[in-house]
């Protein structure tokens, strides 16, 4: 039997059957007369199910019945009565195997999911491909400042001249960094962070402080007229080396670290202000007995994009016997 005998008895058939139903109940019908005196006819319970015919695509119906009248020996097959299958946002995909046609149906949502899913993927390998790169960027570090005393020193006792204000003491700091990474887990990863800072820390002073330099040391004493603000600030160059361990999710997002490192800088410039009740500002440039030298640790900790930081120095602010026996330490927020 020749595949087209077969399309038009199957298309009689459809119409035989449709003559039945329409003999139950009241129906729309549409006929289609083709050149090689083929017809389609096509029945509904009313106008509105004619119409819905512009939702589907009229072609893939053709098309499967015609495949599946080549794969079928004797040219038998029957057309699916899943009319959902055949709606135009739908994607016919054919394999021809050995044994046959292979036709699988794809709707918009399933191939969309497959896109995303895909997208997801791509971004998982690029997130993890990522992970293995030498992360370079500018980090600012925004936090305060406070003063550790760790022995008495003879003329700086007790500690309450040199007390500070703790919003007014802030830190900040510019550093521009790289990370490689050394070990690449599935969920885990250890990486080294380095790079160079500039370093400013303010040292506002509290009971109206101003910090001075005397021929045998510094000088913490009440100024002579009440001030809006006093401060000793200095700034320095840095040299943080971290060693950082990131932990990530099954989806490949970053949701912890940790680091514990040290640093060591130079202090370049140092200076007091003050501001007066008027308004009025000085300020003086020296070296107040400060150690150029600057040393200690540093420690990292973050929860997902939220990074934190805190340094504390190891070695005193002033230099022995020409200031207070104090350690600085900062912490605060990395952006």
């Amino acid at each position: 039997m020749s595949n087209r005998f077969s399309i038009v008895l199957l298309l009689l058939t459809i119409c035989g059957v449709s003559s039945w139903a329409r003999a139950i109940q009241p129906t729309d019908s549409l006929v289609i007369r083709f050149a090689n005196r083929t017809r389609m006819v096509i029945y509904a319970p009313d106008k509105a199910g004619i119409q819905a015919l512009s939702n589907y695509d009229l072609n893939k119906i053709v098309r499967e019945m015609g495949m599946k009248l080549d794969s079928v020996p004797n040219g038998q097959t029957a057309i699916s009565r899943d009319g959902d299958r055949f709606l135009k946002d739908t994607l016919l995909v054919v394999t021809r195997r050995k044994d046959g046609v292979m036709i699988v149906i794809n709707n918009t949502d399933t191939t969309r999911s497959d896109s995303a899913r895909n997208r997801r993927d791509y971004k998982k390998d690029v997130d993890r491909k990522n992970r293995n790169s030498w992360a370079r960027g500018v980090d600012i570090q925004l936090g305060l400042n406070a003063l550790i005393t760790r022995t008495a020193v003879p003329g700086y006792s007790p500690a309450r001249p040199y007390e500070l204000r703790p919003v007014g003491s802030r830190y900040i700091a510019i550093a521009f960094r790289q990370r490689p990474t050394l070990i690449n887990g599935k969920r885990a990863k250890l990486s080294l962070q380095y790079g160079v800072e500039a370093a400013w820390s303010n040292y506002m002073f509290d009971n109206n402080v101003v910090a001075s330099r005397g021929s045998e040391g510094v000088v913490l004493a009440p100024y002579s007229e009440q001030l809006n603000k006093t401060k000793l600030t200095t700034f320095a160059l840095q040299v943080p080396v971290v060693p950082r361990l990131s932990f990530y999710s099954a989806s490949g997002r970053k949701s912890f670290h940790i680091g514990l490192g040290g640093f060591v800088g130079y202090r370049l410039d140092s200076y007091t202000k003050i501001k007066r009740q008027n308004g009025d500002k000085s300020r003086e440039h020296n070296s107040f007995y400060l150690n150029s030298l600057r040393y200690g640790l540093v420690g990292h900790i973050g929860l997902q994009r939220t990074s934190l930081f805190v340094k504390y120095d190891l070695n005193p602010l002033f230099q022995v016997g020409k200031g207070p026996d104090v350690r600085s330490i900062s912490f605060g927020f990395m952006l």
